[in-house]
């Protein structure tokens, strides 16, 4: 069997599942390299403003090495976090036929970059878009450094639409592109029961025929949850009813904004083993994001999993392949709460069965964006590298 060395920051919920089909279905042979170091498994996430212990399995079912991380501050919030002295020893150590490095800017993940190029045949992951690029003498010296980046990897698996184009301005060719959708475990979020869904709404007393819009995710500026709470307030549509889910710097502000209004409510970050029952509550997913740096947005995925219709803003990179206008959501201009407005009223003055069938939409195109689609790619672009290195 083929070898992949896998080089990730640290175990990720929306990737370890990958790592572990991998392994299970036995059609290469992988290793994945944690460059954050042992110290990662509890960790304290500033967007949060809390340590984060994930309540599901992420280091079970496939092999993997801690690297020694020697860096003051380790993290992965900035490039000097990830400084592993011997990454590149353990790597060789293990003698892959191929790399698959997850993101470039930390000092590690590029030095492997630069050193086994021309080595071993290189892929890489990241999910990087063009939508908030802005142009200038700034975004010019980037595209041109980043263009030099990219020189060094062979190989790149895109996620979605954006993330492809964002790789052919850097320079990568069609042929060095391949497929693989940014996934999640479709079939748990899916699992989840009514019956506990139908409790929450009850706890946060929601009618059965009221409607509830769901934003799940860090209560942070790039996020705008504060749009869409003055959006709400502003429609002031009877019979619905918000939802934040999370915890962030915003959280005191946007409670005190929301105090006098007993149809918004607030719920502290939830682990993946709850987040399940949130979505199936909702009526209708929400992500704002305002940006820079939104490049996908998993939580759409999760939302769609559970078949819900959504409302997204231009700058969630998963919007261009996953909403599509008036069938399972829709896409109003960031930052705008004018247009906000207008589509946030327009999908709450529907009726529940319309939303039910926009939501069942949304079930039917994220089917295949998932976890095997992923793997499937990773394994054939192993063997392409295989034909190509015999030639």
């Amino acid at each position: 069997m083929q070898k992949l060395a896998v080089i990730i920051t640290h175990p990720i919920q929306y990737y370890t599942p990958v790592f572990k089909l991998l392994h299970e279905r036995q059609t290469i042979n992988i290793r994945v390299f944690y460059t954050w170091g042992e110290g990662v498994q509890q960790k304290f996430d500033p967007g949060f403003g809390k340590n984060i212990s994930w309540d599901i399995p992420l280091m079970e079912g496939y092999p993997y090495e801690w690297v020694q991380n020697i860096a003051n501050n380790p993290g992965s919030h900035h490039s000097g976090g990830i400084n592993n002295p011997a990454l590149i020893d353990q790597v060789n150590t293990w003698h892959p036929d191929a790399i698959l490095v997850y993101g470039w800017f930390y000092k590690s993940h590029f030095k492997a970059l630069r050193y086994f190029k021309n080595k071993i045949p290189i892929i890489f992951r990241g999910d990087s878009t063009l939508l908030d690029d802005t142009g200038g003498v700034k975004a010019m010296l980037r595209y041109l450094f980043l263009r030099w980046v990219y020189t060094h990897v062979d190989y790149a698996l895109y996620t979605g639409t954006n993330n492809k184009a964002y790789f052919k301005k850097l320079g990568l060719k069609e042929p060095q592109l391949t497929f693989a959708p940014h996934a999640i475990d479709n079939d748990r979020f899916e699992a989840a029961r009514a019956s506990e869904a139908d409790a929450l709404r009850r706890q946060l007393s929601i009618g059965a025929d009221e409607k509830l819009v769901l934003f799940a995710g860090k209560l942070e500026d790039k996020k705008a949850p504060a749009l869409l709470l003055r959006a709400f307030i502003d429609i002031s549509i009877p019979n619905t009813h918000l939802l934040f889910t999370g915890n962030g710097f915003l959280e005191l502000e946007l409670k005190n904004q929301a105090a006098l209004y007993k149809n918004i409510h607030f719920i502290e970050f939830q682990n993946q083993g709850n987040m399940p029952v949130i979505y199936q509550a909702c009526n209708l997913f929400c992500l704002p994001s305002k940006g820079p740096g939104e490049t996908w947005g998993l939580a759409v995925n999760e939302a769609m999993a559970c078949s819900k219709a959504i409302l997204l803003s231009d700058k969630v990179g998963a919007g261009t392949d996953l909403v599509k206008e008036d069938k399972n959501g829709l896409v109003f201009k960031a930052g705008s709460l004018t247009d906000l407005k207008s589509k946030l009223k327009l999908l709450l003055e529907t009726d529940k069965n319309t939303l039910f069938n926009m939501g069942c939409q949304s079930k039917r195109i994220i089917t295949d964006w998932s976890f095997s689609k992923q793997v499937q790619a990773i394994e054939q672009l192993v063997d392409r590298c295989k034909k190509t290195a015999a030639r």
